[in-house]
């Protein structure tokens, strides 16, 4: 067994957890999505700034919620890639601080194989192989895992993530930011089928995704009305189109590849519509989906804890020289470790 203090400070949320394992023993997340909202997106150097202000006292109300003494620690996780240099830095001065002073070994981890992490949160006996889909604001991808630390990426977007689609079109539709949770709420008055909007296919790239044209097409589609914009219609076209597009696709690689399991991560794996569609495929192909609880599926150190404690029982940790990454495919994760001697 093995139990982490984790810090996740990769874009707006400064996040701290102690996790046993598999198991959370305190998870605390401090948003910043009100300060941001102004701006319709997040500001990195605000968010940095902070992060600076409230890093100290997630660290201090993780630490007291998880009932545990330093003594009964064995290691600090920390997201070193990828995601906002400058949020980065501040989680990672703060980690390698709590492993100088309680010496205890740093483990650095990359944000997505902590949002792959969050399902073996949601479902402690989760074993590799299987098939994650993973969609946030800065990524869409479909990522066969091997086994621990050994990662594939079979699909991803060539150009705006899922999360970053619905951002844009919130913000067209007037509904605010963050846009995921506004278009589905506004969703739910409108009708689905109102409109047809392209699904964005790649040729000769089944399993890869573009969202670009998809946002281009609802931009031309509320030029077309002079007076008032039927805002719920087209939010329930768009997010449909999306459910639809990333749904098949999973369902197809899954298939294809011969993998009985899907995990959905990330903060769109909380949207309504991606799950039904997801729900009605997986039990006509007979495959087993693995979503986590909301409050996973956004970012968290829960996730990154039960990544840092998996690698720090594999004998992988991190130099204290480590640095942060604003970009690092999560192929290249196994280079922040060194194994122990």
């Amino acid at each position: 067994m093995a139990t982490v203090l984790a810090i996740e400070t990769s874009c707006d949320e400064t996040a701290v957890a102690v996790v046993s394992d598999r198991q959370i023993l305190s998870n605390i997340i401090t948003s910043q999505i009100k300060i941001h909202a102004e701006f319709g997106g997040v500001v990195p150097e605000i968010a940095a700034r902070n992060h600076l202000e409230t890093i100290n006292y997630a660290i201090a109300q993780a630490y007291q919620e998880s009932g545990l003494t330093w003594h009964e620690i064995d290691g600090i996780a920390v997201t070193a890639a990828p995601g906002l240099i400058g949020s980065l830095m501040i989680g990672m001065t703060a980690a390698k601080t709590l492993s100088l002073i309680h010496q205890k070994p740093l483990i650095g981890v990359h944000h997505l194989e902590g949002h792959i992490f969050s399902a073996f949160l949601a479902e402690p006996s989760l074993e590799p192989p299987f098939l994650c889909l993973l969609v946030s604001g800065g990524h869409s991808s479909l990522i066969l895992i091997k086994d621990y630390g050994q990662y594939q990426v079979l699909g991803r977007t060539r150009d705006d993530a899922a999360g970053e689609a619905f951002d844009k079109v919130a913000r067209l539709l007037g509904l605010g930011y963050p846009g995921g949770p506004a278009i589905d709420q506004v969703a739910k008055q409108g009708n689905p089928k109102a409109f047809k909007f392209p699904q964005g296919h790649i040729p000769n790239f089944p399993y890869d995704s573009s969202f670009s044209g998809l946002k281009t097409s609802v931009l031309r589609q509320t030029e077309k009305f002079t007076e008032e914009i039927p805002v719920a219609d087209i939010a329930a076209s768009f997010q449909e189109t999306v459910a639809l597009a990333l749904s098949t696709r999973a369902i197809n690689c899954a298939v294809e590849n011969d993998l009985g399991t899907i995990v959905v991560v990330g903060g769109v794996a909380a949207n309504s519509a991606l799950r039904s569609h997801l729900n009605h495929l997986a039990q006509i192909h007979n495959l087993h989906l693995v979503f986590p609880p909301l409050v996973l599926c956004t970012d968290n150190a829960a996730m990154i804890g039960c990544a840092g404690a998996m690698h720090l029982k594999r004998g992988e940790v991190s130099d204290l020289s480590l640095r942060s990454y604003a970009r690092m495919d999560i192929t290249e994760s196994q280079s922040l470790y060194q194994a122990i001697h």
